[in-house]
């Protein structure tokens, strides 16, 4: 009994220390499992050849997706890394990544995907309230800029009316004065930039980028001092259609205002391309000004002419003077595409306003200041264009043509 008494009692010592010795071994059991398990790929069952006798009720495709999504994430970095190592140029970026390099992207705009890129804009007017879908009635097709001040303010209005309401109306005030046109109804609708003593050249270069007048289809660049009782704008770019004009400028009256033979007003005739100037003016019946040339003071641009006239154009040469015979390099063939169109014609009143705003220095009136500089502009300009020819040619390594800019 003694015996039997000490083995019971040794049995119930025994027990507890193989339970536990139980759980240990299948936590560290399932521990183990757990860490082999992370350090390998996902296999997918899906992919594994089973009997399918050993698993007859179990939806594999539902396990696999179910419970995949880390295994997923760590794919997708290893492959993104292999890819990497293997210098393939194509990039994988996550979705968090807001980096997207698309080579046609404009520059600067690499960290946005291409379908939210506008490139362009326009001076139409919008509204502050209702769906942007509505807020046009009309989209103008030309624009017309006028560089004005506010003494000639009659004149300007007398212009505009031979604008019909497909022109958007753009005034670069340089006298400062702005709110004084509001006296015009049709001031409410046009475009105001003022900016004090500066020319229409300095304007263009700043506000008329190609890609803010894309949508316009002619660009009408006019002075203040024009007289367009025989005009229509209408009239005339349907002549400027049939014509094949890119850039072109209306004729002139011919008893007042005129320097040129080339844009003097022909009677009978549409349009003319070509003239004749004083003996030694030109050097070529094509160049200069005995065709492809027009002035500066009412020219006319197509939108793909202007788009390479503005790239021509100085940031600092403001008066534009030597502009224009440099304007035939914009089309091809120049001859062809510049002229003057004859049956719709202007007359330049020769107001000085602008000269009016320079200043007074050594003696000398305001508009002899403004007047020298005009004529140092233009000696400046066919020397930058001549240097750049003659750079390009060296560089290309072939010999420059004869004709230059005069």
């Amino acid at each position: 009994m003694s015996k039997m008494g000490n083995l019971v009692r040794s049995g119930n010592i025994r027990k507890p220390n193989e339970t536990m010795r139980l759980i240990i071994t299948t936590f560290v059991g399932i521990v183990f499992g757990f860490l082999l398990g992370i350090s390998f790929p996902t296999l997918s069952l899906t992919k594994m050849n089973l009997p399918s006798s050993l698993l007859p009720s179990i939806d594999l495709t539902y396990i696999e997706d179910k419970y995949s999504s880390l295994s997923t994430q760590a794919l997708y970095d290893a492959w993104s890394s292999l890819k990497g190592n293997k210098g393939s140029s194509t990039q994988l970026h996550k979705f968090n990544d807001s980096k997207i390099w698309v080579p046609t992207n404009p520059r600067g705009a690499e960290r946005l995907p291409p379908g939210i890129i506008e490139s362009e804009s326009d001076f139409y007017l919008r509204r502050l309230w209702g769906l942007p879908s509505e807020d046009l009635t009309i989209k103008p097709r030309y624009l017309v800029t006028f560089t004005v001040g506010y003494d000639q303010k009659n004149n300007i209005n007398a212009a505009v009316k031979k604008f019909s309401e497909n022109f958007t109306i753009v005034l670069f005030h340089y006298d400062g004065r702005t709110s004084e046109w509001e006296e015009f109804e049709w001031s409410k609708r046009a475009i105001h930039v003022s900016v004090q003593k500066q020319t229409k050249w300095w304007y263009a270069k700043r506000f008329l980028h190609p890609d803010i007048v894309a949508p316009y289809d002619y660009i009408f660049m006019w002075d203040e001092d024009l007289g367009v009782e025989h005009f229509d704008a209408e009239e005339y770019l349907k002549l400027v259609r049939k014509h094949g004009l890119e850039i072109s400028q209306p004729g002139l009256e011919p008893n007042k205002g005129l320097t040129w033979q080339m844009t003097k007003k022909r009677d009978n005739s549409e349009v003319h391309k070509v003239t004749e100037e004083r003996p030694g003016w030109c050097s070529d019946p094509h160049l200069p000004p005995c065709a492809a040339f027009v002035e500066i003071m009412a020219t006319v641009f197509s939108r793909d002419a202007w788009r390479c006239v503005w790239y021509m154009i100085q940031n600092d040469l403001v008066h534009g003077w030597g502009l224009d015979f440099a304007l035939r390099k914009c089309v091809e063939p120049a001859h062809e595409r510049i002229g003057v169109v004859d049956s719709q014609w202007i007359v330049h009143q020769g107001v000085p306003s602008l000269g009016n705003q320079g200043q007074a220095e050594s003696g000398k009136a305001p508009w002899e200041g403004v007047r020298q500089r005009c004529r140092k502009e233009w000696t400046m300009f066919q020397d930058r264009i001549a240097t750049a020819e003659k750079a390009y040619f060296e560089a290309m390594g072939i010999d420059p043509p004869n004709s230059t800019a005069r």
